[in-house]
């Protein structure tokens, strides 16, 4: 069984992040939503292969700064950055392949 997200909030500024050195994903939801819930068994596989990725799972909603500043409008949307800069993205996705994929087109395949 796939453990649930756990979202929280986020005092991450947008400023701070586009100074990030690395990869990172940022991880857009809430734990009581269903998309999220049910994308977790999606994203948890492709992620647990990339320990060289910091992933932030960030608690998102109206009038939320940091996911207003990347427009995010659906969730869960993922937002890969390269040195602080969006090189991928991907909403609502619908299988493992969509996730698994992404992340090997946009970061390349696990070492």
């Amino acid at each position: 069984m796939t453990p649930a997200p756990d979202y929280r909030a986020s005092d991450l500024q947008r400023d701070t992040l586009d100074r990030l050195r690395g990869l990172v994903v940022l991880q857009f939801g809430t734990n009581w939503c269903g998309y999220c819930q049910n994308a977790q068994a999606l994203i948890e596989p492709s992620m647990a292969t990339r320990p060289d990725v910091l992933r932030y799972l960030i608690e998102d909603g109206p009038g939320r700064p940091l996911g207003r500043s990347y427009r995010i409008k659906l969730w869960p949307t993922l937002v890969i950055l390269r040195d602080g800069q969006e090189v991928g993205r991907l909403v609502r996705p619908q299988n493992a392949d969509q996730v698994r994929d992404l992340l090997n087109r946009v970061i390349g395949s696990p070492q």
